[in-house]
């Protein structure tokens, strides 16, 4: 990495922190959305079964969710989302099915692209997102 600066490598490692941190939050309300419109609310042990992560993990996430103001909940009470975090689920299913429906059109198998589809959906662009919409469509079109 010649030519690169402390200080810029850390601002880099800093930004890739963020995005990780950004991921995270987006897959926990929208698994906090899925399992609220399925069962009508989400606790920490349904997220811990559907996440497969520890208790630990996910009871410090969902701090960390509360205090950016995504979700609500009390001791030994469910989880509920804020507007802002409803919002956010809500953009993030979108950008999943988005990126799902794009892999099945052009071919691949639909548990692989539900694999693929959960780490790609947080690392394109929101132009990358319109482009993958628009040729889905085209390919359901030329299909039907």
């Amino acid at each position: 990495m010649a030519g690169r600066t402390g200080s810029s490598r850390a601002q880099g490692f800093r930004s890739t922190r963020q995005a990780h941190a950004d991921e995270t939050a987006e897959d926990y309300v929208e698994a906090i959305c899925d399992l609220i419109d399925e069962q009508g609310e989400c606790r920490v042990r349904d997220l811990v079964r559907m996440m497969g992560v520890s208790h630990v993990t996910v009871v410090r996430t969902v701090g960390r969710l509360q205090r950016q103001g995504l979700v609500e909940t009390e001791p030994y009470k469910p989880i509920r989302l804020t507007r802002r975090g409803r919002t956010l689920a809500q953009r993030a299913r979108r950008r999943h099915e988005t990126v799902l429906r794009f892999l099945r059109a052009i071919g691949v198998p639909a548990r692989q692209a539900q694999i693929d589809a959960e780490g790609i959906e947080h690392h394109v662009s929101d132009a990358t997102i319109r482009a993958m919409r628009r040729t889905t469509e085209m390919l359901e079109d030329g299909a039907s």
